[in-house]
């Protein structure tokens, strides 16, 4: 449900809970989610989007989706009419939440339903606008093939990230050969199927992380047998080492 309007192009959605899963929807406007603490998933057909506090997922307008979170998060939503904004995803994207993206979030969830001057609210919408329009994208999502089959050997792999199943393995359990799998798998999903593990594996991390797991703990439940090695992997997907990603200022 709908928050309190901060600006006649902004509605705010003020979510704070232990855990929490939304049913399946869609809104009229685009829709900016953005946890203040923990992580928060949002789920389409085409695949999922996981994001801690330095991150933000951008649903465009009329995407039917599902949020939720695997443990405590506090997230706030901003239901935004981007029918005027120019350079905004037109599809589900993650994006960078800097210091000043998060400020101006906070700022129209605090303006939501209080005395407002309307001169100062649009001036707050418009630079949120603004600096939208050149954050960069992030891969953090994960697709999900379309293939009955093949969803359902993901969705394992998901829920059970440690899992170490060979190529030969998924196809034999799929009753392909290797390469009609390699082939099916790559035009489903965009991915090798190793490139699509680490990536479930990187997302689950990320839950884990945010919820105060050490690296240790983190790196054997996804899979890896040293911190290491995970620390290398996570390194190489986003950049940063765990530590200094969730020590950023927008993830602080």
């Amino acid at each position: 449900m709908a928050g309190p309007a901060a600006t006649d192009q902004i509605t705010v959605v003020s979510r704070d809970a232990h855990r929490f899963a939304s049913i399946s929807h869609r809104h009229d406007q685009a829709q900016l989610i953005h946890a203040i603490t923990g992580v928060v998933a949002v789920t389409t057909a085409q695949g999922t989007w996981v994001v801690p506090p330095s991150r933000a997922v951008w649903v465009p307008a009329g995407i039917e989706h599902e949020t939720r979170s695997h443990a405590a998060v506090r997230f706030r939503a901003l239901l935004i009419d981007a029918a005027e904004a120019q350079g905004l995803p037109g599809a589900c994207a993650v994006v960078e939440v800097t210091p000043l993206l998060r400020e101006l979030i906070l700022r129209l969830a605090a303006l939501a339903g209080a005395p407002r001057e309307p001169d100062f609210c649009q001036a707050v919408t418009r630079l949120l606008l603004l600096e939208l329009s050149f954050l960069p994208v992030e891969p953090l999502n994960l697709p999900t093939p379309r293939h009955a089959q093949l969803a359902r050997f993901c969705e394992r792999l998901r829920n059970e990230p440690a899992l170490a199943v060979s190529l030969e393995t998924a196809a034999a359990d799929l009753h392909m050969s290797r390469s009609s799998f390699m082939r099916r798998f790559q035009r489903e999903t965009g991915m090798s199927l190793a490139r699509w593990r680490q990536q479930a594996r990187l997302l689950h991390a990320l839950s884990l992380l945010a919820d105060g797991q050490s690296i240790l703990s983190v790196a054997l439940a996804c899979g890896y047998e040293s911190p290491s090695a995970f620390s290398a992997m996570f390194r190489r997907s986003l950049g940063r080492s765990p530590t200094d990603y969730f020590a950023s200022p927008a993830g602080a």
